[in-house]
């Protein structure tokens, strides 16, 4: 049998004597039926291959440089495991954002080199991302010292920008009159969505993809995705009318769509703009209402009540038990954070009222479970 040799390829015949071949430093396979070996079309295939990987070769972060450790940290098991699919790629577009400076060697590296990056993220992106941009290189830096690959966190020092007094701030808190004008409009399946934003405190995400199981005993038991943070909301006068109002379905979400299928983010975003836009030509003005913001509502009127801000947290979630921990050893938490909504149950009765039960909802068969 006659072989063909081709540099950088390994050419070979397997246990059935079918014939293979795959590049060495990539281990990309070539497809001996579609590009038959030794024909002009698996020469330009072979071709092809070594393109792409010189092309490769040429973006890699070369070692000893701001870019080899923005690679070493995104291989971390902190990268990989501990952050939420969000911050995986708000650290992304750091790390792209950087890519200019990326061959800067390690040993320049300075706190003022770092407050340089820090001020063109400012003119460019503003001040939120100018502090992204801060926060991502400290923990590129404290991940790399301990194996000894910089040896300070050269981020660290630099001053976060402040938000310009003349911008308005994102998210704000909903009016009581705004909350009630919403949810008499609203369709259901987006009032629903939003009310349990309200009655949670939940990121909007997070709210999307509550599960049915996460109701148990009168209480909404969730993690933050994007801090791993244990929540437990206690069912009030809002949360119970939000519950008994959604139409059944057999998403394992709580929250459904109008076709009864669990939310994708994007899909409720477009749903709530799309609505914002037909209010404001009816002449409500409401293109300022965030989701986002009715967590700051129920932080707000929990504060407007006299509730510490530790208090406040627990609700939030913003306390970090071990993930490993079962809702039932944290009932503590339950009974505490009962006690600190219970202060603005008034208030959650009036706002229950606003909520229009369907025609088609029914309470949820399983008290425990919370299945429909």
């Amino acid at each position: 049998m006659t072989y063909i040799r081709v540099v950088g390829f390994k050419i070979f015949p397997d246990r059935h004597g079918k014939m293979r071949c795959y590049h060495r430093k990539t281990g990309e396979k070539i497809d001996l039926e579609k590009f038959p070996l030794g024909s002009a079309e698996f020469m330009s295939e072979c071709n092809r291959i070594r393109a792409v990987a010189d092309a490769r070769k040429a973006v890699e972060p070369k070692a000893g440089t701001l870019g080899a450790l923005m690679q070493f940290f995104e291989e971390t098991d902190h990268f990989r495991d501990d952050l939420s699919p969000s911050s995986q790629d708000d650290y992304r577009w750091c790390r792209d954002f950087l890519k200019d400076v990326a061959d800067t060697p390690i040993h320049v590296i300075t706190t003022p080199l770092v407050a340089g990056f820090h001020d063109i993220a400012n003119e460019k992106h503003g001040y939120r991302r100018a502090n992204y941009i801060k926060t991502y290189l400290s923990e590129v830096f404290k991940y790399a010292i301990p194996k000894g690959l910089i040896d300070n966190n050269y981020a660290k020092g630099v001053i976060n920008k402040r938000r310009p007094k003349s911008k308005p701030r994102a998210n704000k808190p909903w009016t009581l009159n705004e909350i009630i004008l919403v949810f008499e409009k609203a369709p259901p399946h987006i009032s629903a969505a939003l009310g349990i934003m309200l009655g949670t405190g939940l990121d909007p995400t997070d709210a999307l993809e509550l599960p049915k199981s996460a109701i148990q005993d009168g209480v909404i038991w969730d993690w933050r995705n994007k801090t791993d943070h244990e929540q437990a909301v206690p069912v009030g006068p809002l949360l119970r009318a939000v519950l008994d109002a959604i139409e059944p379905h057999n998403a394992e979400t709580v929250l459904a769509n109008s076709r009864g299928q669990s939310w994708v983010y994007s899909g409720f975003s477009s749903s709530w703009h799309t609505f914002k836009k037909r209010m404001t030509a009816d002449g409500h003005s409401i293109m300022h209402l965030t989701p986002k913001g009715l967590r700051h509502t129920l932080a707000t009127s929990l504060r407007e009540e006299g509730q510490d801000e530790r208090a406040i947290a627990d609700v939030l979630g913003q306390k970090t038990p071990a993930m490993a921990r079962h809702y039932s050893r944290n009932a503590g938490l339950a009974k505490k954070n009962k006690k600190t909504l219970k202060s603005i149950r008034k208030r959650e009765k009036a706002l229950a009222k606003a909520v229009k039960p369907s025609p088609k909802s029914v309470k949820p068969t399983n008290e425990k479970t919370g299945s429909q």
